[in-house]
């Protein structure tokens, strides 16, 4: 049954983001605060789903105006509220509440979507048709905002800057109001479509089934400002929608689930395709960065793949660091592995590679690799490979070799004196 109107709750985090609340360094506690409110909300919904819809409306008012003096330079506060966003949309949504609550609820978001300075709730707008929860109310929205949106739309086909914060707003709702021919005509009439715009055309072409043709669509039009990792993005959801997931996988998986690590884009590509083996999906990561192996060693440790990081740890240049850590994480549990990632970081720190490497990295890879050398009874090897690691011809031999406080070996045909 729904409601026609939801009762008053006392919401605790209201308080907490009054305008202007958080500082300048502020952006921890805001993030910490924000997870308290998500939570308030979410123990709400399980017994009374139209007033948790009530208090994520609230809070998602109250967010930007609470947020404005945050030093928000990092990404993460971004990214908090961007997450808060794509979770609160749901719980609004699906609220069990009539068209006039609805309706007062759209109201008052559309109001703190035109506030939304610096935009921490600007996704909102992309996902106003499922708030909308009925196409004749998107369809009541799309025909208020039209008359603005092309009347911005003419300005800038005569080169006038034109803005209106509603544009998302109308393209969602004429989406989710099934009024796609207009919505394809409004992208086509904007003459340098920026990509939150511009994707509605390519989701049209998708709901119609043209995936191949809603590629295209995107990936011509798509401006020097639309980074190709966005338009993988699109294109890869596209083809898993239409379940064409080895196409999907081959074409745009590793484009598409960029990370900031290697492991973290081995683990987001895992999500998306459980269906591929860890070993399997590591080696077509491995063969699609050729000539850089060396950069999938932490994945392979961190996946167990023992035998395989060992290889990769000797195959190009790894970070010292990395491999050094792994030595001391595993040394007692897996000497030999233990082993050969600390000599493959003495290895690399010989042939110059490696990012601020001291003395005492040298000091501890040594070190580490003898420990293990003696656990796995392979002394004679490691001693052998870290002869040749610190032979003369090797650009920081010299520098390894002091820091050891080991003699310069003769040269080829030379003796000692």
């Amino acid at each position: 049954m729904k409601r026609e109107a939801t009762p008053a709750t006392t919401w605790a985090f209201r308080a907490r983001f009054r305008r202007g609340v958080f500082g300048w360094r502020g952006s921890q506690l805001a993030i910490s605060r924000i997870n308290e409110a998500l939570s308030e909300i979410r123990a709400v919904a399980r017994h009374d789903p139209a007033a948790a819809g009530e208090g994520a409306v609230v809070l998602l008012e109250k967010l930007s105006p609470a947020l404005a003096y945050v030093d928000s330079s990092s990404g993460s506060l971004g990214s908090a509220t961007y997450s808060a966003v794509q979770a609160l949309v749901p719980l609004i949504a699906g609220a069990p509440v009539g068209i006039s609550v609805r309706g007062k609820w759209l109201e008052r978001l559309f109001d703190a979507i035109q506030e939304d300075d610096p935009p921490y709730i600007e996704s909102l707008g992309d996902r106003w048709g499922d708030l909308c929860a009925t196409p004749e109310l998107a369809s009541s929205w799309a025909d208020t905002l039209l008359p603005t949106l092309r009347r911005v739309q003419d300005g800038r086909r005569t080169g006038t800057y034109a803005f209106f914060s509603g544009t998302s707003v109308c393209y969602s709702a004429l989406f989710t109001a099934g009024r796609h021919d207009e919505l394809l005509e409004l992208v086509a009439m904007d003459p340098h479509p920026i990509w939150p715009y511009l994707v509605w055309g390519g989701h049209v072409l998708v709901a119609r089934g043209q995936v191949d043709e809603a590629i295209a669509f995107v990936q011509d039009r798509a401006g020097s400002s639309t980074s190709e990792e966005t338009v993988a993005r699109f294109a890869q959801d596209a083809l898993l929608k239409a379940g064409r997931r080895a196409e999907a996988f081959d074409r745009y998986a590793l484009l598409a689930n960029q990370a900031n690590s290697n492991l973290s884009t081995f683990r987001a590509i895992a999500r998306r395709y459980p269906e591929l083996a860890p070993d399997k999906l590591l080696g077509h990561l491995i063969a699609s960065t050729p000539g850089e192996p060396g950069k999938w060693f932490a994945t392979a440790k961190t996946l167990k793949l023992f035998d395989q990081a060992t290889s990769l740890a000797w195959a190009s240049p790894c970070d010292p660091k990395t491999l050094t850590r792994a030595a001391r994480d595993h040394v007692d549990s897996r000497p030999a592995f233990a082993m050969e990632a600390a000599l493959a970081a003495l290895h690399w720190i010989s042939t110059g590679h490696g990012y601020e490497v001291t003395g005492g990295d040298v000091i501890e890879a040594c070190r580490l690799a003898t420990d293990a050398a003696r656990l796995s009874e392979r002394v004679a090897d490691a001693e052998a490979i870290i002869g040749r690691v610190l032979a003369p011809e090797r650009p920081m031999a010299q520098w390894m070799r002091s820091t050891l406080g080991i003699g310069t070996p003769p040269r080829n045909g030379q003796r000692r004196s």
